[in-house]
């Protein structure tokens, strides 16, 4: 190794994070340092993260492993006992740069998470050929929905200041990237000195000239306020792919998960956003099988997929997380059942998605190019080009059919 390693698990957050760590341990000059940061979303997600380090302590014998994450602040002891793990981190102390000096402090540094965002935001030097960007603009949550243990890995909602935001995000288009992905646990929670979002990216975009790629990471419906919905539908830089966290498309199981918002609230947004940018790719986060779950309400959440016309899904069966509430509901679902369910809606968001990608045949998209072979267009549709292109920059492309999740396109002069 030349420089440290950084194995993601999970979210687009701990990607931006993950991208920090690596920085600090590249300028303590740990290059045989592994670094793993875990998602404890669910259960399996826990299992995969264990499955991991054990793979790169056999593939890497000598290696530094360096363990941190959701998953090691939930279940510390759990990986304070593997062998693989030289030293163990919890959320807070993943975020002090100290903690990435070879041998420093205890093996196994885990404990409350903090309350207050760090006041000193590291420039994230991007590596060679880096064209997206993750940028950490808030973290934790307070709304403590059922299912979530995430309030617990990650603690109460804060934000980093704007005027923290515009010296990293300039640090990158300075150094080529040309598309900024703005992430953070409850992205519509920002508060910063009364802006909420929208006005943090208008502050940004105002700010930036050279900024002209903005993507959104999942929103709340609850929170897309005014603001918000004005600088998504009106402002061209914000690029026309909003995911957001559904997870249920029946009232009851809404109230049930204590989810602020209901099945008629997010059919309106997603109405109104088709409405007013009806070139805009929509997607969702989705829970099959929470406790009380019936087959009449299941459908629900299928028919909010066609109402809402979505096109790309994210589905999760149930998990159990301990700690939560609705691990104790008595009224769990079988387990067979879940995973079928799961199943069933994951089919429904591949006839969408399917549906979604024929219709571009025969249109012409703009792709930032990832390499010569693959980018993604301004909605996040996969593209492969039929023959090579320059990477690292816009294309042009018209769209000559349909290959898997994605599309293929033609580059045009």
């Amino acid at each position: 190794m030349t420089s440290a390693r950084v194995v993601t698990l999970g979210c687009r957050l701990n990607a931006a994070e993950s991208e920090v760590m690596k920085t600090w341990a590249d300028e303590q000059k740990m290059a045989n340092a592994i670094i793993v940061n875990t998602c404890a979303v669910t259960n399996e997600a826990e299992r995969q993260a264990r499955q991991t380090i054990r793979r790169l302590r056999r593939e890497n014998p000598d290696a530094y492993i360096i363990v941190t994450g959701c998953a090691v602040q939930l279940r510390p002891k759990v990986f304070a006992t593997m062998p693989e793990i030289d030293r163990v981190l919890g959320n807070d102390a993943k975020a002090d740069p100290s903690n990435f000096k070879p041998d420093s402090g205890n093996r196994v540094q885990v404990g409350p998470v903090a309350q207050t965002v760090v006041d000193q935001v590291p420039l994230v030097h991007p590596v060679a050929g880096q064209v997206k960007a993750f940028i950490q603009v808030q973290n934790g949550c307070n709304h403590f929905c059922t299912f979530c243990t995430i309030a617990l890995a990650r603690g109460r909602s804060r934000s980093v200041p704007l005027r923290l935001l515009i010296p990293q995000v300039q640090n990158f288009l300075t150094s080529g990237v040309k598309e900024i992905i703005l992430t953070g646990v409850d992205l519509t929670s920002y508060q910063d000195e009364g802006l909420t979002l929208g006005g943090m990216i208008g502050g940004l975009l105002d700010a930036l000239p050279d900024l002209q790629r903005v993507r959104l990471s999942s929103l709340d419906s609850m929170e897309v306020d005014d603001d918000l919905f004005q600088i998504i539908t009106e402002d061209p830089r914000i690029l026309p792919h909003i995911h957001l966290s559904l997870q249920a498309g029946s009232n009851t199981i809404l109230r049930a998960m204590k989810r602020r918002h209901d099945r008629e609230q997010a059919i309106a947004l997603c109405q109104n956003l088709k409405k007013h940018r009806p070139e805009i790719a929509l997607g969702a986060d989705f829970i099959t099988g929470f406790p009380g779950e019936s087959e009449e309400m299941f459908q629900e959440t299928i028919d909010l997929v066609h109402q809402c016309a979505l096109t790309h899904l994210h589905v999760f069966p149930f998990s159990k997380r301990p700690g939560t509430p609705a691990a104790r509901m008595t009224n769990q679902i079988a387990p067979e059942v879940i995973k079928d369910r799961a199943a069933r809606l994951r089919v429904v968001g591949q006839e969408v998605l399917g549906q979604f990608l024929t219709e571009k045949i025969g249109t012409t998209i703009n792709v930032l190019a990832e390499n010569v072979a693959r980018g993604h267009s301004d909605d996040f549709t996969d593209v492969h080009f039929s023959e090579p292109v320059q990477p690292l920059q816009m294309v042009r492309a018209r769209v000559i059919g349909v290959k898997g999740t994605g599309v293929v396109a033609h580059p045009l002069a």
